[in-house]
């Protein structure tokens, strides 16, 4: 039953308040009977059947307001309890709503109240209770008072704790959207990034053999019919790395893209050699002791591919240098490196996102990253990958 008494505890309607206020007044009503039935014969009986009643809707209308003053309601109605014995219900259930806020003053205050004002009762009604003992008259009310205020207690720790277990489920659920939502954001930055390192590298190429083809009006037809089989070449290669991409997002129903996505260190050559098949003047050292880990050895495709990326879109014509070293223990050095810096107004426009995504890529694993111009006035991106021994990162 909810007493209510603090602003922890839960709303009532106004049906809820009538239903509780009634149900302690008909409570009430027994007692009120019993006592006028041991009322000694000849004695007036005008305060029991019209004064008794009167304070008792008096202290059932206060406990209407048991929330928001719990103990002057509470002393108000143990007051009343002196001169009426249908105001016991509403005195108990006063006290029982004070109780839930677990003040041990407030308390103590109004259960000295409600023992004190039933010595003013006894006087009222004596149906012989001079009989009794005084320690009698005075324990029999402090013991309902203090079961009254027992059950309130417990009422209170109750309300508290279950207000203790909503605020941490709130909390796990906060917490839980929380990193929903970094998970999706560091998804959404991986497919980002994959889709650029699939796309960025192929287009440029496909863009830099067509502006040769706009911009040179002396090549031979072979030459032309080269370069064209170079764009259609680049095009369809473009498409089927991205269908892969989506195939594994389509695969993977929570968005990871998989340890294993993408090509790795083995497939460099072939990026060099698709590079020079497109125009580029690419010259390629590797010394390397090993396989790689995975993760190690998709970096470096991708640190080349950004690379050579890079030349053809800024500096065309350039000589680009790629080395690969390093093994287990020594970890993997990559350098991909041009003859000369960006050229403003040449090729294709910067996405601005190929660096960001290396970056990312390669604080992800632990390695160190560092790009800019050279002191010859050309440019250049290194990288050292971490690779401990056993193949693992």
């Amino acid at each position: 039953m909810d007493t209510g008494g603090t602003g922890d505890a839960p709303r009532l309607s106004g049906w809820q308040h009538a239903w509780r206020v009634a149900a302690v007044g008909v409570a009430s009503v027994p007692f009120w009977l019993i006592t006028g039935t041991l009322l000694p014969e000849g004695a007036e009986r005008g305060w029991f059947l019209v004064g008794d009643p009167l304070v008792g809707l008096v202290c059932l209308a206060l406990v209407l307001w048991r929330r928001g003053f719990p103990l002057v309601v509470a002393v108000l109605t143990s007051i009343g309890t002196g001169a009426s014995m249908l105001a016991g219900g509403a005195s108990l259930l006063a006290l029982c709503s004070l109780a839930t806020r677990r003040k041990p003053w407030e308390m103590v205050a109004a259960g000295v109240v409600y023992v004190v004002a039933s010595q003013f009762n006894v006087r009222v009604y004596p149906l012989g209770v001079d009989l009794y003992p005084v320690w009698l008259l005075l324990a029999l009310p402090a013991l309902i008072a203090g079961t009254s205020l027992a059950i309130g207690v417990a009422i209170g720790a109750r309300r508290a704790e279950l207000r203790s277990l909503r605020e941490r489920v709130a909390g796990a659920e906060r917490e839980q959207s929380a990193r929903a939502a970094q998970v999706r954001a560091t998804e959404r930055n991986r497919i980002a990034r994959e889709m650029h390192d699939v796309l960025a590298h192929r287009i440029s190429l496909v863009a830099m053999q067509a502006g040769v083809l706009g911009h040179r009006a002396d090549l031979r037809a072979e030459d032309v019919a080269e370069l064209a089989r170079g764009i259609a070449e680049g095009s369809r290669q473009a498409l089927e790395e991205l269908r892969d991409v989506l195939g594994v997002l389509r695969a993977s129903p929570d968005g990871d893209l998989g340890p294993a996505l993408g090509p790795s260190l083995e497939r460099v050559p072939e990026l060099v050699a698709d590079a020079r098949s497109s125009g580029l003047d690419v010259g390629f050292g590797s010394a390397v002791a090993g396989q790689p880990p995975e993760g190690v050895g998709r970096a470096c495709y991708r640190i080349v591919q950004e690379g050579l990326t890079n030349a053809a879109k800024h500096a065309p014509g350039s000589r680009v240098e790629v080395e690969v070293r390093g093994g287990a223990g020594a970890g993997l050095r990559v350098r991909v490196g041009s003859s000369r810096g960006p050229v403003a107004g040449v090729g294709a426009p910067p996405s601005g996102y190929g660096l960001l995504g290396l970056a990312e890529r390669i604080a992800l694993l632990g390695g160190e990253f560092e790009h800019g111009p050279t002191p010859d006035g050309g440019y250049a991106l290194a990288a050292r990958l971490p690779w401990r021994d056993g193949g693992r990162v």
